[in-house]
């Protein structure tokens, strides 16, 4: 399928998507994979992006829609530069998530699911990032950070400022 998205995704991105969708035989398993690119390039999934992603796959805007607000790695709306996501799952939970999230909010001056005056951070509580034997643990961006202690927050805020 030959498309400019209404100009919204880059003719990269597209190629990625096209490619993607290539793989499986049904464009709608690549709807995932293709919201993933297209947020990296958008920063979050807004409605324009979701139309574009529906024209490419030539699916309807639902379906897209149905993936974006499912999966919480995506952002329906802004987010700072860098989201923070601590795991609040049971083995994070169990040696500290909760201080963690307290430390980290308390740090930034924001509560959960805000983001900082500066535009900088949002942080976010997180179901299971996969990270259990390091925990607990947070993503900054794409960065995992393992074996969290309150004291250590203001060391990885700082790689990031």
């Amino acid at each position: 399928m030959t498309t400019d998205s209404d100009g919204i995704l880059s003719q990269s991105i597209i190629q990625k998507i096209e490619v993607e969708a290539a793989k499986y035989p049904s464009r709608r398993a690549a709807v995932k994979s293709a919201l993933r690119y297209a947020q990296a390039e958008h920063g979050w999934i807004n409605e324009a992006v979701v139309g574009a992603v529906a024209e490419v796959l030539n699916l309807e805007r639902i379906e897209v829609f149905e993936v974006a607000t499912f999966y919480d790695m995506f952002y329906t709306r802004p987010v700072g530069r860098f989201p923070v996501r601590v795991c609040t799952n049971i083995s994070c939970l169990l040696r500290g998530a909760d201080d963690i999230m307290d430390s980290l909010c308390e740090r930034l001056g924001v509560e959960a699911g805000a983001t900082t005056p500066d535009g900088r951070f949002t942080v976010f509580p997180a179901e299971c990032l996969g990270a259990c034997g390091g925990a607990p643990m947070m993503l900054v961006g794409d960065d995992y950070h393992e074996d969290l202690t309150t004291e250590g927050l203001d060391a990885i805020l700082e790689r990031y400022r």
